[in-house]
């Protein structure tokens, strides 16, 4: 995407600024992570961007590492939420013991369309990358829209493949109801 249009972080960062400066309610992916996990949970922000939803996990207490692949995002990230960790790196290949955190995640969070937006042949690796990091009562959310290249079906089809199970299926961070209708999914997943 940023091969593709060299403006588009920018663009991103600003847009979520604003958005919060105009009182926008940016905080439903947080709202509901917070309520997954217990004070003090270590959470992973699989796909960062600029650390909305990280931002606001660390602000609530939570040891938060916010990981992206777009170092423009994660300057923004660092600059905005100074009270988390946020690193560069590649989910497909993410590997955060060698980066000196070994300490596995309670929760791990990807929403913003992130699964729509890898190259579709490393959707499996992102998937069993951060079931690796998850601790073993640990959980991992993850919501993108339909109509975005990614079918519903073969995103559970690649997690039961790296041995994810499927514990909810929502169709909203809101809590409603997914069914064949969905255009959205919310899906927690654990170690199965």
């Amino acid at each position: 995407m940023i091969e593709e249009n060299p403006g588009h972080s920018a663009w991103y960062i600003e847009r979520f600024r604003s958005m919060a400066s105009e009182g926008h309610d940016l905080d439903g992916e947080a709202r509901f992570i917070d309520a997954m996990v217990g004070r003090g949970a270590r959470i992973l922000d699989a796909g960062c961007g600029p650390g909305r939803v990280g931002g606001r996990l660390a602000a609530l207490g939570h040891p938060v590492v916010g990981v992206d692949i777009d170092p423009d995002l994660i300057t923004a990230a660092e600059g905005d939420h100074p009270n988390a960790v946020w690193l560069a790196r590649d989910l497909a290949v993410l590997d955060l013991v060698s980066d000196g955190i070994s300490e596995p995640f309670d929760a791990i969070v990807s929403g913003g369309n992130v699964m729509t937006f890898l190259d579709p042949a490393t959707r499996r690796s992102v998937l069993h990358r951060l079931r690796a990091h998850l601790a073993p009562e640990g959980r991992l959310a993850v919501g993108f829209g339909a109509d975005r290249g990614y079918h519903f079906d073969e995103f559970f089809a690649d997690a039961a493949s790296v041995a994810l199970r499927v514990d909810l299926r929502l169709a909203s961070w809101d809590l409603r109801v997914f069914d064949a209708s969905s255009t959205f999914l919310v899906a927690v997943l654990s170690a199965g």
